[in-house]
């Protein structure tokens, strides 16, 4: 049994099992793939259940894989014991229907005993307890003594998961030597980690119906799984995965960045197992697509790099550096997973932005939540309050997870009961504020109309004539007859009108039959119906009529115009951001380009002229649209992007307009020259990793640029400018000579305020050997009160001073205690709420300063006289 590094680990297994007839399969991503029952993925077999399950065909009957793990039920737990992680590798051997159970035992005997050579007898051997033919093949063909095979139930070795295929297991185990605990049982050496499971294997031979009954297969599978940390672990000679040489050099990197050393400190190495766990799953997470979020994955994501973030500020790391460890992890896996170095910068740039973040967050984050645990403990309490969890959350971004984790090292709970209580009301409140703004439709989607589906012309047709009424609805009720005035729904047999789909708004237009004419206002489809939401501007429309159904040509070609343009932008933000850009939504009307993607930070100008400079070359390239429907697997082989979560049938629409080629249901131009020009007039975030850009086209452009033209003459006119291109540096002018005014002001202020402090020591109190001064400075900002304060906080005597001010209709308490103040038991901050108590507001900070925002203004003076008070109930007697 000789030393072994992990990476040469993982190839000799992958080698062995290639000798055996097995195809090896490169890791799969870590985001399930088609799969909805996983977050994550979890096992070697995940990725391969569509194979065990007949869903696909596998490359070969026999498979071999390495496959990245995330599981996250005890992210809690990860740095607080050495056996807890969230990030591993899974080796596997597969069998789809051709070996069985005496292949796969040979075979895992021959690579552990031979290929690795571990000692036979430190190996021990579990089975299912009925399961005589494991049993036998252990004996025999291995020759295992009898009393090293240990029998065990159902819980331990029989993998079943609901209804399908199932099947008992046998494990090996190693025994790690009497340095680990006595060997008086199997059991009890398992139990002290004596002796540690590093090879399951499943036997897939029965299909169970879920409720007991279970049915011989006639194809029966093989599924094993080991984990390559663990068995590193045996192979080093080491007591857990974060001494394994690959984790371990992780871990020294941290630890050289810390300036500290692992093993001296107890708390200290939580910190340091917590870093290198979660720096290792999200580097792989990010390097498959996964951007942090308020939401699935992407929470896990979140959630793992700002725990690792904030663990690095109690090492005293205060600066960002979790980008500098991802190159380590990246180094330590780059032979096995070259896709981490290919994307290094993409990763680093994710990580460093999401890091960047949470420094901001954590930092008024803790401040918070420190005020509020002092409080808990002047009071004795015990239990953090929701209404305060969700405050830190919800203004602060604070995540509860660590809230409520920062309690408990403090030794609080947290009232999450409440915390939940609340967060379903904010989202309850934010629902229903999104249907406000959204606005309900009288015309219901609830109509059934009973007819044939609707037949769509308009992707080559503005109009359709002799197009039959099958239905007319009035208020939700079909009607025979709408007259003028009325507010309909029209459903006709053929239409040109496009129905709201994929981003793209419905069509308007005129339904006309003689001097009979029903104005469309928009068009959506219900159930394989397009339904004409219409106003009768003049005469009747009747069920059976025959109309014209005429679309607004130049308001669809405006829309036709932007939806190309979204297509183009796609394009265009892929070559200048990246491959990781995927449409996140879009808007499309006759107006503009409303176009969401991934992305994690803000476009440069740069970058913005870039995409503006590809988007205008391929308009002025004047190539052709095309719009083919075809099988969906020819249009994945042409590289078509799909809408990620949007299900496609059988046969699909693609649009390719020169290199850009996408699934899309919606009308375009047929040359890209019709779009004229292209001019981006915003870039913005939507949420966490989601950025929009809204653009303009053709006529747009122009209308933009009339805009601007109209907003300098009339700038320049109010300047008194004869001449317009004057109007940068006197702007520039008036700025400077405004900000030298500021300062004036500011001086003069501040010395105004000067002086009146000098007179309040003239009258100052004294309570408990401190002497007390308040003032109010209406009219002054909360920095000047700052910086009067401040000028006493340095004074050598022990004083406490509270200043108030207002300004418009906003009060500002400002409080500052000197050193010798501090010492005698004074705190700023417990004085300043309390005041602003009084006023019905709230605020804190520090022992020598802090600041609190009032309430009622008008009830600033009423506090000021409780100040005396409040100091002496606050200070030592």
């Amino acid at each position: 049994m000789q030393w072994t590094g992990l990476n040469d680990l993982r190839e000799k297994y992958l080698s062995f099992f290639e000798s055996k007839d097995h195809t090896r399969m490169a890791s799969a991503s870590l985001v399930p793939q088609g799969d909805k029952s996983l977050l994550l993925i979890n096992s070697g077999m995940a990725p391969l259940k569509k194979f065990f399950l007949g869903q696909a065909t596998p490359p070969n009957k026999r498979v071999t894989t390495c496959q990245k793990c995330i599981r996250t039920p005890d992210i809690e737990s990860v740095g607080k014991t050495a056996r807890h992680g969230t990030y591993f590798e899974m080796l596997g051997n597969f069998s789809f229907g051709d070996y069985f159970k005496t292949e796969a035992i040979e075979w895992a005997w021959e690579f552990l005993t031979k290929t690795l050579a571990i000692p036979p007898e430190k190996l021990w051997i579990t089975i299912f307890e009925s399961d005589d033919e494991a049993e036998q093949i252990w004996e025999k063909n291995i020759g295992i003594p009898h009393d090293r095979i240990i029998r065990l139930g159902k819980k331990d070795n029989f993998w079943e998961h609901g209804s399908g295929p199932c099947g008992p297991c046998s494990e090996i185990h190693f025994d790690r030597g009497e340095a680990y605990g006595p060997f008086d049982s199997f059991e009890q050496a398992s139990d002290c980690d004596r002796v540690i499971e590093i090879w399951n294997l499943v036997f897939s031979q029965f299909d169970s119906d879920g409720e007991g009954h279970y049915a011989e297969m006639k194809n029966k599978n093989i599924d094993t799984g080991m984990g390559l940390e663990r068995l590193a672990c045996v192979m080093q000679g080491v007591d857990n995965i974060f001494e394994v040489d690959t984790v371990q050099n992780i871990m020294k990197h941290i630890s050289s960045i810390a300036g500290i050393e692992y093993k001296k400190d107890a708390k200290k190495d939580v910190s340091l197992r917590v870093i290198t766990d979660h720096i290792r799953s999200t580097t792989f997470m990010v390097g498959d697509g996964i951007l942090p979020s308020n939401e699935g994955r992407g929470y896990v994501l979140r959630r793992l790099l700002r725990r690792a973030a904030r663990h690095g500020r109690l090492l005293g790391v205060k600066r960002p550096f979790l980008t500098e460890v991802c190159d380590t992890v990246i180094k330590e896996n780059a032979n096995a997973y070259p896709e981490l170095a290919e994307k290094r910068d993409y990763i680093k740039k994710i990580i460093s932005v999401e890091e960047e973040a949470f420094a901001k967050t954590i930092d008024k984050g803790t401040e918070l939540l420190n005020q509020f645990t002092e409080k808990l403990t002047a009071e004795g309490g015990k239990v953090l309050s929701g209404d305060d969890a969700f405050k830190l959350s919800d203004t602060y971004g604070f995540p509860i997870d660590l809230t409520e984790e920062i309690c408990e090292e403090k030794g609080f709970s947290v009232d999450r009961d409440r915390f939940t209580e609340l967060a379903k009301e904010q989202r309850a409140r934010a629902k229903a504020d999104h249907a406000a703004k959204a606005g309900s439709s009288w015309a219901d989607n609830s109509i059934k109309v009973d007819a044939p589906s609707t037949v769509f012309t308009g992707y080559t047709d503005f109009e359709a004539n002799d197009a039959e009424v099958l239905a007319i609805y009035k208020n939700g009720i079909e009607v025979e007859t709408a007259v003028e005035g009325d507010d309909v729904v029209i459903v006709l047999d053929v239409t040109p009108f496009y129905a709201e789909s994929g981003g793209q708004v419905g069509d308007t237009g005129m339904l006309i039959k003689g001097a009979n004419i029903a104005s469309v206002d928009d068009t959506i489809k219900s159930e394989g119906h397009f339904l004409h939401i219409a106003t009768v501007e003049q005469g009747s429309i009747s069920k059976g009529d025959k109309v014209l159904a005429q679309i607004e040509k130049d308001r669809r070609m405006a829309i036709m115009r932007n939806h190309t343009t979204a297509h183009l932008l796609q394009h265009a933000l892929r070559i200048v951001l990246g491959d990781h850009v995927h449409q996140a939504g879009q808007l499309v009307n006759e107006k503009a380009c409303r176009f969401d993607f991934n992305h994690f930070s803000a476009l440069t100008d740069e970058e913005i002229a870039k995409v503006e400079d590809i988007v205008n070359s391929e308009i002025m390239a004047a190539f052709p649209v095309t719009m083919q429907e075809m099988p969906i697997e020819e249009a994945r082989k042409l590289g078509a992007m799909a809408l990620f979560g949007e299900k496609y049938g059988n046969t699909v629409r693609v649009v390719t307009a020169d290199k850009s080629v996408e699934f899309c249901g919606g009308t375009h131009i047929s040359n890209s020259a019709q779009i004229g020009l292209f001019k981006i007039v915003s870039e913005s975030s939507v949420a966490a990793g989601v950025r929009r850009i809204e653009a303009v086209t053709g006529k747009g452009v122009l209308e933009l640029m009339n805009s601007f033209k109209d907003t300098i003459i009339r700038s320049a006119k109010a300047l008194k400018l004869a001449n317009i291109n004057e109007l940068p540096e006197k702007c520039a002018s008036l700025a400077l000579e405004s900000k030298e005014k500021d300062k004036k002001l500011e001086s003069l202020t501040q010395q105004i305020a000067n002086s009146k402090t000098a007179a309040l020591f003239d009258n100052a109190k004294e309570v408990g050997g401190i002497k007390i001064v308040s003032a109010r400075m209406d009219g002054s900002t909360p920095d000047a009160l700052r910086k009067l304060g401040d000028s006493v906080k340095d004074k050598s005597e022990a004083i406490i001073a509270l200043f108030a001010g207002t300004l418009g209709e906003k009060g500002t308490f400002y409080c500052v205690c000197t050193k010798e103040a501090v010492a005698k038991g004074a705190n700023a901050g417990s004085i300043v709420r309390e005041i602003a108590a009084v006023t019905g507001g709230k605020g804190g900070g520090k022992p020598d300063g802090a600041m609190a925002g009032a309430g009622d203004i008008a009830k600033i003076d009423e506090a000021m006289t409780k100040f005396e008070d409040i100091v002496s109930a606050t200070i030592k007697k």
